[in-house]
């Protein structure tokens, strides 16, 4: 039973299958010797077919019944092959050669290796080959220029190496070249530009250096260009500003340099997709961008784009995509964020990257007038100032709010708790001061919480007890204070960190805190915390860190932390605590261990962690031994001088005496 060809969404899927409909109208059985037996060769190259895909392929009924086997109605002959995505394991026989009426050959994601067969080049109808996502290597066949009705050529996701060979270009009737993530060299050819019917290149991802040729601007029909991630050098050729028809075009992931032409949006309007990130380009965004009506993503991420970002953004109304984070658009203009107003119209905008811009000046109001639909907002390590505005409770689709290391000041605005379907808020290293709003326990998807570095104050509000999927919690370095709430350490979620280090945090360690069996890493350093340390710490077996350090915690350290085998960091140092140091440290697998500044007492333990300091004590100890060696030599030395200087002979000691003394001096010396 033949398999039914199903629409996919993805542009390779729908060009292969409109080609089949195009190519082959009908299908029916027939007979040809040639074509049965190349068949056969091809199945005989398989060595692993998971599906049975090729089951069929035997001599019960005739090949044009075999599944995935496709004929022509006239001539009763193969013309299109279709294995896509079968898991199918082998090689490609020399004898698809032998298949000469074939129009499509399509093998795409499943696993053959080998070298692409020469004999390809004799199919002289093959209008469509796709081996796109296997594991064929060696080079691109020269004599695929035989192949000279060839429309279409995928071969993306494979190990091909060596150039892109001159005889490509002799393809005229190419409109469709995918190599992309290959490991071809050689730059891109400049003879490429003779394909004057290409409407789809892409070779992103292979090691191909060099420059972008100018002739490429001579593919006028050109509307899909792919030429991310080639390690490419040199500015964007003028050339290219001539086509068009783009929609699609990536140079991401190069060395770029150069501006953008100030023209670019009247030069390519009907852009869709504009991608740059990663390579040096400078100077202004160009504001002509604003003609790009039909702009749905564009991302310029990781350039040196400088000067006040001045597109007019209310034109591009279909835009869901902007990614422009890492550049310097700081102009220290009053108005340098007056683009925010222009994005209001932006009602499809899902996601907002401007991390890393060098911005200055106030977030205005009118970033509450963003989409409904944004779910993604970062303005991480900028230069803003002034208050958060309260409009941003508007902002009801947030998933991701991060808004750290920049000089905001003043209160969290408690319709922060608007956004209940946020889950990561950064706030950290800014000057935000008042309390944590309670509102905040509100946000009942919060899974990242970062509030570290800012001048907060009040208690920990018991509200964040609510937020039942928190796995990582920074509050620290703040001026927090009241005693840890119990709700927080009830949180069996957290399973990250739980960072409560350098506020002002009083009370005992409730033994909540045993609830959190799942946390990696718990920070109470540089507080105010009293009492015992809690046995129920050791049920949070999952600690691979954990710090007390500069408390003022007292008795001895609980038995139970003996439990927390997969502990690495240990620092209980600068704290009250007494007794003797616990064996059951030496057996756990410490790297860092701490207890400094105590009033330990008893013998330290040798082995494990401890071999280090064991061997330091040891040293200490031999240095005293020494010490108090040399003292006694020298006490001895000046008795016998004393004995030998008495008036009286008879109070003198022998002299036999004092040959053996000093001698048993100098012995002893030497032996140190």
């Amino acid at each position: 039973m033949k398999p039914t060809i199903s629409s996919s969404s993805s542009p390779t899927h729908f060009l292969i299958y409109a080609l089949v409909i195009y190519l082959t109208p009908t299908f029916i059985s027939g007979g040809n010797e040639t074509d049965h037996e190349a068949l056969l060769k091809i199945k005989s190259l398989v060595t692993y077919d998971p599906y049975g895909a090729l089951s069929s392929w035997n001599n019960s009924f005739h090949f044009c019944d075999w599944d995935h086997v496709y004929c022509g109605k006239q001539h009763r002959r193969v013309t299109y092959i279709e294995l896509e995505s079968n898991g199918v394991e082998g090689y490609l026989s020399p004898y698809v050669g032998n298949l000469s009426f074939l129009h499509m050959l399509s093998l795409g994601n499943n696993s053959f290796q080998g070298t692409i067969p020469q004999e390809l080049g004799r199919l002289s109808r093959l209008r469509s080959l796709y081996l796109y996502r296997n594991k064929f290597s060696g080079v691109i066949p020269a004599n695929i220029s035989g192949c000279f009705n060839l429309v279409g050529i995928g071969l993306a996701s494979n190990e091909l190496v060596g150039s892109i060979p001159k005889e490509i270009s002799y393809l005229s009737k190419l409109a469709f070249l995918s190599l992309f993530y290959n490991k071809l060299t050689g730059g891109i050819p400049p003879f490429l530009g003779n394909l004057t019917s290409m409407e789809v290149f892409s070779v992103a991802g292979n090691p191909l250096s060099g420059r972008i040729p100018h002739t490429l601007g001579n593919l006028k029909s050109m509307k899909i260009l792919y030429l991310g991630g080639c390690n490419l050098s040199g500015t964007i050729p003028d050339s290219l500003y001539n086509l068009s028809l783009l929609t699609n075009i990536s140079l991401a992931d190069n060395q770029l340099t150069g501006s953008l032409h100030t023209a670019v949006g009247g030069m390519l309007p009907r852009l869709v997709s504009l991608g740059l990130r990663n390579n040096q380009l400078s100077g202004p965004l160009p504001p002509s961008i604003s003609n790009c009506s039909r702009l749905i993503s564009f991302e310029a991420v990781a350039n040196k784009f400088s000067g006040k970002l001045t597109i007019n953004f209310s034109k591009l109304r279909d835009i869901y995509y902007i990614s422009l984070s890492q550049n310097n658009f700081g102009s220290n203009e009053p108005d340098e964020m007056k683009f925010i107003d222009s994005l209001k119209n932006c009602t499809k905008l899902l996601k907002l990257n401007l991390a890393y811009c060098n911005f200055q000046g106030v977030l205005p109001w009118s970033i509450g007038n963003l989409s409904s639909q944004l779910n993604f907002l970062n303005f991480n390590r900028n230069q803003l100032t002034g208050n958060l505005p309260t409009s941003i409770g508007n902002l009801v689709g947030l998933e991701a709010l991060v808004l750290g290391g920049n000089q905001f000041a003043g209160n969290i605005p408690s319709t922060i708790g608007n956004l209940q379907n946020l889950g990561v808020l950064v706030l950290s290293f800014n000057q935000l001061s008042g309390q944590i709003p309670y509102a905040m326990g509100n946000l009942s998807s919060l899974t990242i919480l970062y509030l570290s570095s800012n001048m907060l104050e009040g208690v920990i509000p018991s509200s964040l007890g609510n937020c039942h999927y928190l796995l990582d919690l920074y509050i620290d370095d703040n001026r927090l204070n009241g005693k840890i709430p119990t709700k927080l350490l009830q949180l069996s979620s957290l399973s990250i960190t739980l960072d409560l280090s350098k506020n002002n945090l009083f009370g005992s360690l409730p033994t909540e805190v045993g609830d959190l069996k799942m946390l990696t890493a718990l920070d109470l350093s540089y507080n105010n915390l009293s009492g015992f340390i809690p046995t129920s710490l050791g049920d949070c077996g999952s600690l691979s860190s954990l710090s007390l350090k500069g408390n003022l915690f007292q008795g001895t350290i609980p038995s139970s932390l003996s439990s927390l085998k997969g502990l690495l960091e240990l620092d209980i140092s600068k704290n009250n605590l007494t007794g003797q140091i616990p064996k059951f440290l030496q057996n756990l697998k410490l790297e860092h261990l701490n207890l400094s500044y105590n009033d330990f007492e008893g013998e330290i333990p040798m082995v494990g962690v401890f071999a280090n300091e064991a061997e330091f004590v040891n040293e200490i100890r031999e240095e005293e031994n020494m010490k108090t060696i040399i003292e006694e030599c020298v006490v001895s030395t000046v008795k016998i001088g004393v004995s030998c200087s008495m008036d009286s002979p008879t109070q003198r000691m022998d002299i036999k005496n004092v040959v053996h003394e000093l001698q048993h001096i100098l012995n002893t010396l030497q032996n140190i």
